[in-house]
């Protein structure tokens, strides 16, 4: 969850670290700090609660010299967010500052024990634990600060990625991950380090992704070195990101959530070039070619993801299961991992996740793995674990993405769905010709399609402002608009912080019901499909209890449009395709409510982009 980024090198470190936590902040902001070792070996700590302007203000007029450093952004576990819980967090002797992403499990036995050796601590975090302890063993049994880390490190339970620095040895980094991304730059004569490569990129596309247990050795004037906790040399693999600066930046948009509605379009075709050929209306994914054997034996597939994710998951089973006829099982990995569940050699795992550094999902995969499953892999981030971790998978290519409330990654995940279900319901000869052609069509044509609701942006933005008093709302969808309703709902929930509910249509009158009344707003997406006479009645049933009806409809509708109390229009489509188009305007409202309400729609309270913690 939190972010990490350090530097050592000829530049100054501090903008570097600065502009590095800015990029990183969607991962944390609860509380930020710097760490830097001047030109005469002094180690300046400067720490502020809050977002890293905050930092910026407490750092101002003081001594920020020195080219190595290391800096964190934090979203809090151990201990409230305050100054003296944020990173970088040094040990009693003065001589070591680290920060750290994850969470240390054995942390209080491990205080206990120092306490006992007299140490004194001045936080309530995991993280002091552990540069107390490195210190402890350093100064005990004279060793350097590397045998420090690998033995402290030995001693650990629980998930990490660190950085520390020793004003005593200015002139290198130790950093280590377990668990939890760290990224290494390559420069010239200088290193980067990094929960992502975000902060990386301005200065250079070479970087190597540490695997778990890696330790990595930053040295000025010295080839990265890369060791594991027994001190055995590991591969430093140097591979190039491609990524831009322009992605990294708001673009003249007021939100990154704003701009990350409106890349939708462009990112859909991304995600699909070089996989739907539109000429011979094909959809090939290499994945599925060089895995045919287990993909399309499998007696089940399994849907571990999180969040969003998951929500997209729930697209994913009612196109698998219409495509390939094979069932289909989705599941929250975090229950997945502690349940026991069934799992055998003949099922496939479909592991989802944007940033591909999701703990429970990744632990999922590794419960998955062990029962001898077929895991796939489906997320955004090159070069993250999942990849790393699964036997296949597809990138779903829709670009970074900063807010921390998900839009494109979610159809960026249900594209890719929807072109794995294609190929494989194709392979078993499930779909026939004339059927898999139309989807093709209608599938290269979302894109455009998507680009007609974002032109409702301003009578959405209006719509939107009606309903910032609401306290509750209700999404209600039958089909492949039911996880939309769960996803427009968490969108709201996210960024607005109005309580609301996703709910199959039909069951609104097995309870929600009861809550219907002039102040509920019930958003209904309505579409003109094989549901369209029973979301009439469901909207009835609503009316009939005075509760006020916002509705997705397509074109030239004559029913609901004389129901509902607001509609918003939205191009025809498949139904198996509507999910990809539905989504956009809920996007759009949740995002104007949000804004009206004066909230902080990239950074909501409470949450960060990248769960790397249970």
């Amino acid at each position: 969850m939190c972010g990490i980024v350090g530097y050592i090198g000829k530049r100054q470190a501090y903008p570097i670290l600065i502009k590095g936590l800015k990029r990183l902040e969607y991962r944390g902001y609860d509380s930020a700090g710097v760490g830097l070792i001047n030109g005469s070996n002094q180690l300046n700590i400067y720490k502020a609660k809050g977002k890293v302007l905050n930092l910026e203000e407490t750092a101002a007029q003081k001594d920020v010299s020195g080219c190595i450093g290391i800096a964190h952004t934090r979203w809090a576990t151990h201990g409230e967010p305050c100054q003296a819980n944020a990173h970088p967090h040094v040990s009693q002797s003065g001589n070591l500052a680290l920060v750290h992403n994850g969470i240390i499990e054995n942390y209080a036995s491990l205080r206990d024990q120092l306490k006992e050796k007299g140490y004194t601590f001045q936080s309530s975090t995991d993280t002091e634990v552990l540069v107390q302890l490195i210190d402890y063993l350093q100064n005990s049994y004279q060793i350097d600060l590397l045998e420090a880390v690998q033995v402290a490190l030995h001693r650990v339970i629980g998930a990490y990625a660190i950085a520390i620095i020793d004003k005593r040895t200015p002139g290198r980094i130790i950093a280590a991950r377990k668990s939890s991304p760290l990224v290494i730059g390559v420069g010239n004569d200088e290193f980067f380090l990094a929960s992502d490569a975000t902060p990386i990129v301005e200065y250079t596309n070479q970087v190597v992704y540490l695997q778990d247990g890696d330790i990595a050795v930053l040295e000025t004037g010295k080839p990265l070195k890369v060791v594991n906790l027994e001190n055995e040399l590991q591969p430093a693999e140097i591979k190039e990101i491609d990524m831009n600066i322009g992605q990294l930046e708001k673009g003249g948009y007021p939100h990154f959530m704003l701009k990350e509605i409106f890349e939708q379009p462009e990112c859909i075709n991304d995600c699909m070039r070089g996989r739907v050929n539109k000429e011979t209306h094909e959809v090939i994914l290499s994945a599925v070619n060089d895995h045919k054997e287990h993909l399309l034996n499998a007696r089940r597939f399994i849907i571990v993801a999180c969040g969003t994710s998951w929500h997209a998951g729930l697209i994913g089973k009612q196109l698998i299961e219409a495509f390939c006829r094979i069932p289909v099982e989705v599941e929250y990995a975090s229950e997945f991992r502690y349940r026991n569940p069934v799992i055998s050699n003949e099922d496939v795992v479909i592991a989802i996740s944007q940033s591909g550094e999701t703990a429970d999902t990744l632990a999922a995969i590794e419960l998955a793995r062990s029962k001898g499953a077929f895991v796939y892999g489906i997320c955004n981030a090159v070069g993250s674990s999942i990849p790393r971790n699964t036997d296949s998978g597809s990138y779903i290519h829709v670009g970074p993405e900063i807010g921390v409330a998900s839009t494109k990654a979610f159809t960026g995940q249900v594209t890719v769905l929807t072109m794995l279900a294609l190929t494989l319901g194709h392979e078993k000869k499930l779909i026939n010709d004339t059927t898999y052609t139309h989807i093709i069509d209608e599938l290269v044509q979302i894109p455009d399609k998507i680009k007609e609701v974002l032109k409702q942006n301003e009578s959405i933005a209006r719509l939107s402002r009606i309903f910032t008093y609401a306290h509750n709302f209700l999404y209600l969808g039958r089909g492949y608009s039911y996880p939309v309703a769960l996803e427009g709902a968490l969108k709201l929930k996210e960024i607005s912080y109005i309580h609301a509910e996703g709910y199959p249509a039909a069951e609104m009158k097995h309870g929600p019901i009861a809550l219907v009344d002039t102040e509920m707003p019930v958003v209904v997406i309505a579409t003109q499909n094989a549901m369209y006479e029973k979301i009439i009645s469901n909207i009835q049933e609503i009316k009939a209890r005075q509760g006020r009806i916002i509705a997705l409809v397509n074109p030239h509708d004559t029913v609901i449009s004389k129901l509902a109390d607001e509609c918003i229009e939205i191009p025809e489509t498949l139904e198996c395709l509507e999910p990809l188009i539905t989504t956009v305007p809920l996007q759009l409202l949740a995002y104007h409510i949000a804004v009206c309400k004066g909230k902080d729609v990239d950074q909501p309270r409470n949450l960060a982009k990248s769960v790397t913690v249970e």
